[in-house]
């Protein structure tokens, strides 16, 4: 809770694809923050599947979103050749898990670390 997280009792393992379509049609409305704050919350604190339609709709209208609008760009995929994009970008640089973080685009961190891996690549930046 340090962080003022709080993380559910998390018993699945959505299938998050939808969840990144909508996530591209919400950065185009001007609403990406929010809702990806709500995708995180549903997923991470109230153990929600984010592959569900029903669950993205109710963080779409949460986020000051159309869900059926949503909908309309989920249906016909307008989305899919941009996640695939990132995909192929994500492959070119061996990116392996989420989070990543690179620096320097040649120092690279995987993984939830400690902040002390943080100070080290950085020292080394220096």
């Amino acid at each position: 809770m340090e962080f003022g997280i709080v993380f559910g009792n998390l018993s699945l393992l959505s299938n998050s694809r939808l969840s990144l379509e909508a996530s591209e049609y919400a950065r185009d409305m001007g609403k990406y923050k929010q809702f990806h704050e709500q995708i995180f919350h549903a997923y991470f604190t109230e153990a929600l599947d984010i592959g569900s339609v029903i669950n993205l709709c109710d963080a779409a209208n949460r986020s000051g979103l159309d869900p059926a609008d949503m909908m309309n760009a989920l249906n016909d995929h307008r989305y899919q050749p941009r996640l695939e994009e990132a995909k192929k970008e994500a492959l070119k640089i061996s990116l392996t898990g989420v989070p990543t973080f690179i620096f320097n685009g040649n120092h690279k961190i995987v993984g939830a670390q400690s902040i002390s891996v943080f100070s080290d690549i950085l020292d080394q930046l220096k």
